[in-house]
């Protein structure tokens, strides 16, 4: 390996700091040193405001009083969570889950900028336990790590904190978005016990009270997987792949996802010709009918593929008299919800049947221009929740190859 390869700089540098050549090799603890936090979240009164108290899943609550004004690391010790870093600023607190790492000397080791670079250790290698997964600082302070010099540090620390706080206030925008689209659900369908939204375009007015309807009288098909064939039929002609194929084979996860993306399962023509009665055009409501995100609903984007409808979904095509992303997005109101909660069944393995789903009620405006402006509006909000979380996405990326460039790898 040449002494090029071998060399600690990193693949991205800022230019004052390129002649100052090769960073320092480290151990974690040569430059930070690890206590055991003593709080126990049942000592504590949370608040909604006040001083930030770290648990295993970040800010857990609030305080009155800081227990400390130093800067620190948090890692989750053990759980579900185990490895998870923090950085908490001045004025918080920790759970007992919690173990705090310490520079040992400010002005030499900054801190911030050594919690991004904690954010490159693969502290999974560490973890122990097969009942109650742990880590230990014990367990990782011998990693070997890359330093460079004080100055570099902190431009590190800041353009990467500075980035952090980007993501921040768009994320604080997604949530504004979120809270604004569930005010309007509120106002524009009727709540428990009326008939008429608290807010109405005013063109509405004068139509008279919604109806309420169950899916079986405004649906036009109400199907799912299994409907085309017996068990044994599906077997003998499914044929699902990984490498892309004549159609997207369309799951919850897919869904989540965005048709299309690297993990996506796809099928062959004729299967997609056995699955007929569950083809998928754009535009159906998809519902998880069994397991845990059971009553989970989605509307099936348009897409310039061909596509098909996996198990564990129910699929709802409406007529021309009723607007699907109308009753999708009633559907996902909290009236709509807890509608669909009504017909779940089975708590240790919940599931909804078809005959069941059709029971549903939804109120519907009494024409099909009141629903169409209500959809309408809905769409446009979510078009802009969409944009925000692209933003947030490509923000991610961006500081992911930052991450990957600004600490160099230390080689074995």
């Amino acid at each position: 390996m040449s002494n090029k390869t071998n060399k600690l700089v990193p693949e991205l540098r800022f230019p004052e700091f390129v002649k100052d050549g090769d960073w320092e090799k480290k151990t974690i603890a040569a430059i930070s040193n690890s206590e055991s936090s003593s709080m126990a979240l049942n000592k504590l009164e949370l608040k909604q405001t006040g001083y930030p108290v770290y648990g295993a899943d970040s800010i857990v609550g609030y305080i009155d009083e800081y227990q400390q004004e130093e800067k620190y690391i948090s890692i989750v010790k053990d759980g579900s969570g185990v490895g998870r870093l923090n950085l908490c600023e001045s004025h918080s607190s920790i759970l007992g889950t919690l173990a705090c790492l310490k520079s040992k000397n400010e002005r030499q080791y900054n801190l911030v900028w050594f919690y991004y670079l904690l954010n490159t250790v693969d502290f999974s290698v560490y973890v122990k336990g097969s009942g109650i997964p742990h880590i230990y600082y014990s367990d990782f302070k011998s990693e070997d790590i890359a330093v460079p010099n004080p100055k570099e540090q902190q431009k590190i620390a800041s353009c990467l904190s500075s980035l952090d706080e980007m993501i921040t206030v768009h994320n604080q925008k997604l949530a504004t978005l979120k809270d604004h689209k569930k005010g309007l659900m509120q106002n524009l369908f009727p709540q428990e016990g009326e008939k008429v939204p608290k807010y109405r375009f005013p063109e509405f007015l004068k139509d008279g009270g919604w109806v309420e309807k169950t899916i079986d009288k405004i649906k036009s098909i109400l199907t799912d997987y299994v409907a085309n064939g017996s068990f044994k039929s599906l077997k003998e002609n499914l044929n699902v792949v990984d490498a892309k194929d004549y159609a997207f084979y369309v799951r919850l996860t897919d869904l989540r996802a965005g048709l299309g993306h690297t993990n996506q399962k796809y099928v062959d023509k004729n299967t997609y010709l056995f699955l007929k009665k569950s083809s998928l055009f754009g535009g159906e409501l998809l519902m998880a009918n069994i397991g845990a995100n059971v009553g989970e609903v989605w509307q099936m984007p348009f897409v310039d593929k061909p596509s098909t409808l996996a198990p564990n979904m129910i699929m709802i095509k409406f007529g021309d008299k009723i607007d699907s992303r109308f009753v999708y997005n009633y559907l996902t109101s909290d009236a709509g919800v807890k509608n669909i909660s009504t017909v779940i069944s089975g708590s240790g393995h919940p599931k909804i049947s078809k005959t069941d789903l059709k029971q549903v009620n939804v109120f519907i405006p009494p024409k099909l221009k009141e629903q169409q402006k209500i959809a309408s509006c809905f769409s446009s909000l979510d078009i802009l929740i969409t944009t925000q979380t692209e933003k947030i996405e490509q923000l991610q990326l961006h500081k992911k190859g930052l991450m990957q460039g600004l600490f160099p790898k230390i080689n074995d």
